[in-house]
C-alpha cells in the first residue's frame, strides 16, 4: 500500500475521534512542554552565567579565602582559613613572575545617596585600579579609576547601572558628588547593565579604591584577589603553582597539610555550572518522562480499543489485498502522527511559557532550533513505541476471523 495512502487512512482514523484523540494527547502535550520549556531556561540560564556571572578571562583566576563551596563541611574548613589581606597582595605582587597583573577586590554592604535619593543596601567595593579590566567589566560611560588615583586612595567612585539610574536617572553621573556610607565621592564612571537574574541584580554595586575603602572601612574583611598568567591560557597551570608556593611559605604552611586558601579558575567555575545545570536537566527529564510515559500509556490503549472496534475493516482490508506490514505501518503513523501533533502543540506551549517566563520575571531563556526539534522528534518517539504493540496486534489478526466480527 502507498505511503500517501497510509497517511490519508490513519489521518481519517484520527479525526473520526477528534475529541478523543485530543484527549489522549494531554499526556504529550504536557510533557513536551515541560522539556522544551525548562530546556530553554536552562539553555538561557547557561548562557547568561557564561557570559555575564562567570567574567574572568579564560587565563585569569581568582585566590580567595572560601573559593567553590560544595557542602557544608567545605564551609567550616573554610571558615578555619585566615583572611586573605592587603600584605598578601603586595607579597604576591613582588615575589610572582609568572603573572602579568594581580589585582585585589574586598567588599562590604552600604548605602549610597544623591541628594534626596538613597539605596540603602549597595555591594560596595574597595579594589586596585586594574581589577575593572580583570574582570572584564563593561565601563559605558566616564572611565575606571586610574593608578595614581588608587594609590592616593582619592574619593572617587564607579557606579553599577541600578544605581547609575536610581540616584541620577536621565542625569550623566560622571562628575558628580555621591554619598558612600558616610563619605563623599567623585564619580568618574558608570558599568553597563548586566540583568536581574534569580532575583538577584549585579548592577547594584560600585566601586572605590582600595585605600580609600581602608580609610573609610578598615581592614576587617578578606581580600578576593584575581592573578592574570603571564603567557596566555597555557601558563594559567604553572602560575597557579607559583601562587601556591609563595603564599603557603608565607603562611607556613607544612608540606602535608591543605592549602588554607583557595583558587578557582575559569575551567572550575564552568565545570561546577555544568554539573549543576546537567543535573537540573537530568532531573527535569526525570520528570517530565512521567508525563511522556503516561501519554505514551494513553495512547497504547486508545490504539488497542482501536484495533478491537476496527477489526472487521482490519479483515476487509486484508482481504483486498494488504499486507500484514501495511496493517502495521498504518496503525504506527496513527500512534506516530497522534504524538507527533500533541508534541507540536508542546513545542509552541513550552516555547510560549518559556519567553513568558523571561518577560514577567527576568529568568534568561533561549529557545533554539534544536530544543524545538528535540522535543519534536521526543514525542514522535514516544508514539511510535506506544504503538508498536497495539499494530503488532492488528497485523496478527486472522483475516477470516476478522471478517466474522460484528461492527
Amino acid at each position: 500500500m502507498p505511503l500517501g495512502e497510509l497517511l490519508r487512512s490513519a489521518w481519517e482514523s484520527i479525526r473520526a475521534h477528534t475529541l478523543r484523540s485530543f484527549l489522549t494527547l494531554l499526556g504529550i502535550i504536557i510533557g513536551v512542554t515541560t522539556v522544551v520549556g525548562v530546556a530553554s531556561v536552562i539553555s538561557g540560564l547557561d548562557r547568561y552565567v557564561r557570559e555575564k556571572v562567570i567574567l574572568l578571562a579564560p587565563d585569569v583566576y581568582a585566590v580567595t579565602k572560601f573559593g567553590i563551596i560544595m557542602n557544608f563541611d567545605e564551609l567550616l574548613q573554610a571558615l578555619k582559613r585566615p583572611d586573605l589581606d592587603f600584605r598578601d597582595h603586595e607579597v604576591l605582587q613582588e615575589r610572582l613572575t609568572r603573572a602579568a597583573a594581580v589585582g585585589a577586590d574586598v567588599t562590604t554592604g552600604g548605602p549610597v545617596k544623591y541628594r534626596d535619593r538613597r539605596l540603602a543596601d549597595v555591594v560596595i567595593h574597595g579594589t586596585t585600579a586594574n581589577y575593572g579590566e580583570l574582570l572584564n567589566l563593561e565601563i559605558e560611560g566616564g572611565r575606571y579609576f586610574s593608578e595614581a588615583e588608587a594609590r592616593a586612595g582619592r574619593a572617587v567612585a564607579v557606579l553599577g547601572w541600578a544605581v547609575r539610574d536610581e540616584l541620577f536617572g536621565n542625569l550623566d553621573p560622571i562628575g558628580r558628588d555621591v554619598i558612600i556610607g558616610t563619605g563623599s565621592y567623585r564619580v568618574v564612571g558608570f558599568v553597563a547593565e548586566q540583568g536581574r537574574v534569580l532575583g538577584q541584580s549585579p548592577d547594584n554595586q560600585t566601586w572605590i579604591p582600595m585605600n580609600a575603602f581602608r580609610k573609610a572601612y578598615g581592614r576587617r574583611n578578606s581580600l578576593d584577589m584575581l592573578v592574570k598568567a603571564r603567557g596566555g591560557v597555557p601558563a594559567v597551570p604553572a602560575s597557579v603553582d607559583e601562587v601556591r608556593l609563595v603564599l603557603r611559605a608565607l603562611r607556613h604552611t607544612a608540606f602535608r597539610d591543605p592549602d588554607p586558601f583557595a583558587i578557582v579558575t575559569v575551567e572550575d567555575a564552568q565545570r561546577v555550572w555544568r554539573q549543576i545545570s546537567g543535573a537540573s536537566f537530568i532531573l527535569t527529564l526525570l520528570v517530565s518522562g512521567v508525563s511522556l510515559g503516561v501519554g505514551g500509556v494513553v495512547i497504547a490503549n486508545i490504539m488497542l480499543v482501536g484495533v478491537v472496534e476496527r477489526t472487521r475493516e482490519i479483515g476487509v482490508r486484508m482481504a483486498v489485498g494488504a499486507r500484514k506490514r501495511d496493517i502495521r505501518r498504518q496503525f504506527l503513523l496513527e500512534a506516530a502522527m497522534l504524538a507527533t501533533a500533541g508534541g507540536v502543540i508542546g513545542v509552541v506551549l513550552g516555547g510560549a511559557a518559556a519567553l513568558v517566563v523571561e518577560g514577567l520575571v527576568g529568568f534568561p531563556s533561549r529557545v533554539t532550533p534544536g530544543i524545538l526539534v528535540g522535543g519534536l522528534l521526543l514525542s514522535m518517539g514516544v508514539g511510535i513505541v506506544a504503538g508498536y504493540w497495539p499494530a503488532r496486534s492488528a497485523s496478527k489478526l486472522v483475516v477470516v476471523d476478522a471478517l466474522r466480527e460484528e461492527t
